[in-house]
């Protein structure tokens, strides 16, 4: 399945009059495939897609189908504020020919449960497997475990990623939806969500450290425990910052810091305070001092 696997929700490469450099895109997303990577997700909110226009959110799409080799999956986000977008921008990724779509719930308010059904329904109907996205700080909207559950009875979803930082939640998912799959959706909680059972992981730092991140996934839903433990230890005081304000400054640099280049974020993203950036970096070169890319 393409979601399954470590799914790279990747990083936008902007040049210095913050244009996007999608060259500089097709040059990393074929580096994550080398790095044994199974796919990537573009326009995700670390792609930074609220700031682009239509033309770049597109270009970004079908920059990352041309550079993917085969076998290795692209999983457009195709959030919007209301369905007609999302499923334009699902009809968009059909049409350049990704493998499935991840997919926020309206995220321009506070939507109730019939909305929200309505919403994914509009855009399975496109025909590519929709991957929900579960992110109640981001949207106020939680995708609970019924809701979850629901969406899948009645087609809308083939999967889910999961990021309300609640590892209890695979344990239900997978009692009341056993054929969903969960994917793991913060990268401090990769252990413990592999040990509930998901099946992929749509992750933020293998941006940077992409081997370290397969090896850590592998290990951990293998039930390599010695494995897991002992780069999970090294990993998590970066892959913390996956679930902070700053996780897209935070990623670009550590990119920066491996030689990958992150670069600079687009407005209203100001670069990291000093203190966040030290931390950052020491985090980075503890990782790179055992030897990890």
């Amino acid at each position: 399945m393409p979601w399954h696997g470590v799914v790279v929700a990747t990083a936008l490469p902007f040049r210095d009059d913050l244009s996007v450099d999608l060259d500089g895109y097709a040059e990393h997303v074929r580096w994550l495939a080398h790095a044994g990577c199974d796919g990537v997700v573009p326009n995700g909110s670390l792609g930074e897609y609220q700031v682009l226009d239509e033309r770049e959110r597109a270009d970004v799409v079908r920059a990352a189908v041309a550079a993917a080799p085969d076998g290795f999956s692209v999983v457009p986000g195709v959030a919007a504020y209301g369905a007609r977008d999302a499923r334009r921008w699902a009809e968009q990724a059909a049409e350049s020919g990704a493998h499935a779509v991840l997919l926020l719930p309206p995220n321009a308010y506070r939507a109730d449960e019939r909305a929200v059904l309505a919403h994914f329904a509009e855009v399975a109907k496109v025909g590519l497997p929709v991957v929900a996205y579960n992110n109640p700080y981001d949207t106020r909207v939680d995708l609970t475990p019924e809701l979850v559950a629901r969406l899948h009875a009645e087609g809308s979803i083939v999967a889910v990623k999961e990021f309300s930082g609640d590892a209890r939640r695979g344990y239900q998912l997978a009692e009341l939806a056993p054929e969903l799959d969960v994917l793991i959706g913060t990268d401090d909680l990769v252990v413990e969500m592999a040990l509930a059972g998901a099946t992929g992981w749509i992750a933020g730092f293998p941006n940077a450290l992409p081997e370290a991140c397969v090896r850590l996934f592998r290990a951990a839903v293998s039930g390599d425990q010695h494995t897991a433990l002992s780069l999970y230890r090294t990993l998590h005081p970066l892959l913390r910052w996956d679930a902070r304000t700053e996780f897209v400054q935070a990623i670009k640099l550590t990119m920066d810091l491996t030689g990958h280049r992150g670069g600079v974020c687009r407005p209203p993203r100001m670069p990291l305070l000093p203190e966040h950036d030290a931390a950052v970096r020491a985090a980075a070169e503890r990782a790179l001092a055992t030897g990890m890319r």
